[in-house]
């Protein structure tokens, strides 16, 4: 059996693979200085034919060690994941089917875009409700590659 232990999720070891959402580092004082405006914090990429969407989605929570083969990729945009609870939840991303998965583990105030193209594991709450709302590519042409690893990854407990 193949395994990772997921990595904690941050801003420089995901940056190949997408941008980290949360409420750190600079900000601007708005709504008469009761609000922090973390400015501009992913690039959205849905192409020339389509346009962003925002949807909502529940997952099934699932436990570590969690056990996997699917892997998927949207090549004709990006997606962002902004969990709508306080609960950490598994980012597995690959540069390609072939290479080695990482598997890193939010710290329950952090969402994440996904780069375009970029290979990733199904949505993975580790608690419930798995509430997510999802900004991604709406558009007329496919957008999803799956590839499932002919023997499976197991991520373990950090």
């Amino acid at each position: 059996m193949q395994t990772l232990r997921p990595e904690p999720l941050t801003a420089a070891a995901f940056a190949a693979f997408g941008d980290v959402l949360d409420a750190t580092g600079d900000f601007r004082l708005i709504n008469d200085g009761l609000c922090h405006r973390h400015h501009d914090r992913a690039r959205l990429d849905v192409g020339p034919d389509a346009r962003p969407g925002i949807s909502i989605f529940h997952a099934e929570p699932r436990a570590l060690p969690y056990t996997f083969d699917l892997i998927e990729r949207h090549p004709e945009g990006s997606q962002a994941f902004i969990p709508m609870t306080q609960h950490p939840f598994l980012v597995i991303v690959s540069p390609d089917p072939q290479a080695q998965p990482r598997a890193f583990l939010t710290n329950g105030a952090q969402g994440i875009n996904l780069h375009r193209g970029t290979w990733h594991g199904v949505l993975t709450p580790l608690h419930a409700p798995g509430i997510f709302a999802v900004v991604d590519r709406i558009g007329p042409t496919p957008n999803l590659e799956e590839h499932r690893y002919t023997q499976p990854w197991t991520v373990q407990a950090p």
